[in-house]
C-alpha cells in the first residue's frame, strides 16, 4: 500500500521540517493544503531543495483566484527545483470561500474548471495557450524548463470527476470513504479516462488518522476539530454518500489492528495513494506514525 503523509505548519521551514521526517520515515509522498497559512507550493518548492527522494504535492490550490497561467509558472518552477517529484493539485475550494472571503462570483464551477485546465495542461506541457472561454481567457507560453508535474483535481460530482478522467492526470479527494471511492469515485473516472485513450488515472485519497486506545476521545476530538467538513455542501454530500452523521464517523480512529484494517479497505476500493492527515496529541500522532510505517508499502 502506498501511504501519504498530509501535513502543514505555520512557517515554511516548519512544512519543510515535517517533509524531511516524512521522507526519513520511508513515506513516499508528502501533501500540503492551500489554506491559510503558507502558500503551498512555495513551501514544498522550499522543501524540495532541502529534502531529495520523497514526492510532494498540494491538496489542494484554489484556481479561482489564480489565473492558469500564473500556476503553471508556479508549478513548473516547483517541478524544475523537486526533478519532478512536484504534483499539482487543485480544485474549485467553497463557495463560502469564493464569494464570502475573495468577493469572487462561484458561477458556473464545471465550466470553470473546464476552461482552466483548457488553458493549464498545454502550458504546463510547453505549448502556447490560446484560448477565450466563458471564464477565462489565456494567450500565450511560458518557459520554464522541466517536465510537467501531473495534475490532480480534487473532483467530487460525476462531471466533475468526468472532465478529470477525460484530460488530468488524477484526483485527490479529502473526507470521501470507501464506499464513495469503490461505487463512484474509482469507477467514474477510469472510464473517462479510459474512453479518451488516457493512461489509467491517480486516485488519492487523504483521510484523518489517528491510533489510540480512547476511541471516544479520539471521535470527541475529530468532531471538533473538522466539524467545518459536516457543514460545507460538497463535503456533505460525501459524508451523506457514506450514510455517515459526521465528519468523526469518517476519520479512521481505533486500536492498530482495526485502523490498519480501514486504511486497507481504502486502498482495496481504488485509492492509488492513502494520504494520512495524523491528528492527536503529541504521543498519539506518534503511535499513529509508527503503525503507518509499518503498513506503508504492504500489499
Amino acid at each position: 500500500m502506498d501511504i501519504g503523509i498530509f501535513g502543514s505548519a505555520s512557517t515554511v521551514d516548519g512544512i519543510a521540517d515535517q517533509v524531511r521526517s516524512a521522507a526519513d520515515d520511508g513515506f513516499a509522498s508528502f501533501w500540503s493544503p492551500q489554506i491559510f497559512g503558507p502558500d503551498a507550493i512555495t513551501a514544498l518548492t522550499v522543501a524540495a531543495d532541502r529534502v531529495g527522494g520523497i514526492r510532494l504535492g498540494t491538496a489542494v490550490v484554489p484556481t479561482w483566484p489564480r489565473h492558469p497561467m500564473m500556476l503553471a509558472q508556479q508549478a513548473m518552477t516547483a517541478a524544475q527545483v523537486s526533478n519532478g517529484r512536484f504534483a499539482l493539485g487543485i480544485g474549485l475550494s467553497h463557495q463560502i470561500v469564493v464569494e464570502g472571503m475573495w468577493g469572487m462570483p462561484f458561477d458556473k464551477p464545471l465550466s470553470h474548471m473546464r476552461e482552466y485546465l483548457t488553458i493549464l495542461m498545454p502550458l504546463l506541457r510547453g505549448e502556447a495557450a490560446a484560448f477565450a472561454g466563458e471564464t477565462l481567457t489565456a494567450q500565450g507560453g511560458i518557459e520554464v524548463p522541466a517536465d510537467p508535474p501531473p495534475v490532480l483535481v480534487a473532483a467530487l460530482g460525476p462531471k466533475m470527476l468526468e472532465l478529470t478522467g477525460q484530460v488530468a492526470d488524477g484526483t485527490i479527494t479529502w473526507m470521501t470513504g470507501p464506499t464513495t471511492i469503490a461505487e463512484h469515485t474509482a469507477p467514474t473516472i477510469r472510464a473517462a479516462a479510459e474512453a479518451a485513450g488516457r493512461p489509467a488515472p491517480e486516485v488519492v485519497v487523504a483521510l484523518p488518522v489517528l491510533v489510540t486506545a480512547d476511541v471516544a476521545a479520539g471521535r470527541a476530538r475529530a468532531a471538533d476539530e473538522f466539524a467545518m467538513y459536516g457543514l460545507l455542501p460538497s463535503y456533505r454530500a460525501m459524508l451523506d454518500r457514506e450514510g455517515l452523521d459526521g465528519p468523526e464517523d469518517l476519520a479512521v480512529i481505533g486500536g492498530p489492528e482495526e485502523v490498519a484494517e480501514r486504511l486497507g479497505a481504502v486502498h482495496a476500493a481504488g485509492a492509488t495513494t492513502v494520504v494520512a492527515s495524523e491528528f492527536g496529541s503529541a504521543e498519539d500522532r506518534a503511535t499513529t506514525r509508527q503503525l503507518l510505517i509499518a503498513m506503508n508499502g504492504l500489499s
